[in-house]
């Protein structure tokens, strides 16, 4: 069987996704979400911040058990795929990064390394890791500094914080700050050289993500 069939679609996974959504969140809450995400979409249309051709930052972060991670190593070994997510919170991003390590065979085969990032706490860091068996390194990215050298940033509005309250969700206990600051979702390949060879984002519906096919292709 090809790795075409065999690879997960995101795109159809999403749509079971919302539609288990609608059925368990409450109406208020779940058109709040609705809401924020047609919002962000006219908010952030092009979030890219660097393109194809451009130099990548070098950047160390802290992993899930606290050991620096420096990109300039991993860049070594090969290309190197870079995913920013929200927080281990995002429902949608717990499916995303599981596709990913459904396909992280495929992408060392390739001679690649997978890494995501993004500004929770090392605490949350490590539950996602553990409770979602990834087997590739989760980095955390305090304040966005290197997530806002690739991709928008933005303060998380109050009411869909509101409403993860509402649902027993402490949305400020997934951060080490208190700026509610979260990235765009977005995906990049850099080459060896810190060359970016991919580099895309779906915009700012975080519901939306890179197919996991696209990112095996750009290898």
């Amino acid at each position: 069987m090809s790795k075409i069939n065999t690879t997960p679609n995101y795109e159809s996974a999403k749509n079971q996704l919302v539609q288990q959504l609608t059925e368990m969140l409450p109406a208020e809450q779940f058109q709040v979400f609705k809401e924020d995400a047609a919002q962000l979409v006219k908010d952030f249309p092009n979030p890219l911040v660097i393109k194809v051709g451009e130099i990548a930052p070098k950047f160390s972060l802290p992993n899930a058990i606290g050991e620096m991670v420096h990109s300039k190593d991993l860049s070594e070994k090969g290309p190197l795929v870079l995913v920013f997510y929200r927080g281990a919170w995002c429902p949608y991003c717990n499916l995303y990064l599981n596709q990913l390590q459904q396909v992280l065979s495929t992408i060392e085969a390739k001679g690649a390394t997978l890494v995501a990032i993004s500004p929770q706490n090392a605490d949350q860091t490590l539950s996602l890791k553990e409770k979602n068996e990834l087997k590739f390194q989760v980095l955390s990215d305090v304040g966005n500094q290197v997530a806002k050298q690739f991709t928008a940033v933005f303060k998380y509005g109050d009411l869909p914080v509101e409403a993860m309250t509402k649902l027993g969700y402490d949305f400020d206990s997934f951060y080490a700050d208190k700026s509610r600051e979260i990235p765009v979702p977005a995906t990049f390949v850099i080459q060896k050289n810190g060359t970016v060879s991919f580099a895309k984002s779906e915009g700012g519906d975080y519901r939306n993500r890179v197919e996991p096919l696209e990112i095996i292709n750009s290898l």
